[in-house]
């Protein structure tokens, strides 16, 4: 049950930090997806049967801001943690390099997905912009490793994480 609390006390620290960056770096024309970040970070820790519905319910959660199409952001974290768990074997999470790359590339991809879902299903294009995505997916990359260490503090070693 405590790590259930951790869990969503995490999911709501995740959803004020995306709200103000996303409101800050707006500004200046960059698409800051911190909560992709914080999905990535519970894909690192959680075991997937936690991770996965993690992930899902933090795109839907997005998803219930947005006007066009309902379920794009559910299904590219959901495809995000899917690529995460497959990475995991592969690389070494508490490391900072492959955190960083790791989110730069699932924000970038991220982009590009709910580009072509918006592009396919509802006719209109949502391209934020080359430079925009760019730049977001760096920023998100650099504050990645404050995410990773932070989920990996609060969520220690419970009943839904690897580390048992």
């Amino acid at each position: 049950m405590w790590s259930f609390i951790k869990l969503v006390f995490l999911f709501i620290l995740a959803t004020i930090v995306h709200w103000a960056f996303a409101s800050i770096f707006s500004y200046w024309g960059m698409s800051v997806n911190m909560i992709l970040a914080f999905a990535a970070a519970f894909c690192t820790v959680l075991k997937p049967a936690c991770g996965y519905p993690a992930a899902f319910i933090c795109g839907l959660f997005l998803d219930f801001f947005g006007t066009k199409l309902f379920g794009n952001n559910a299904f590219t974290f959901t495809v995000a943690a899917c690529v995460v768990y497959d990475l995991s074997s592969r690389f070494d999470f508490d490391a900072i390099p492959p955190q960083m790359v790791t989110v730069f590339g699932l924000t970038f991809f991220g982009g590009v997905l709910n580009t072509l879902l918006f592009w396919w299903f509802a006719s209109t294009d949502m391209w934020p912009g080359f430079r925009s995505l760019l730049i977001g997916s760096v920023v998100t990359a650099l504050f990645a490793p404050a995410v990773f260490g932070l989920v990996r503090i609060v969520m220690g070693k419970g009943s839904f994480s690897r580390q048992v």
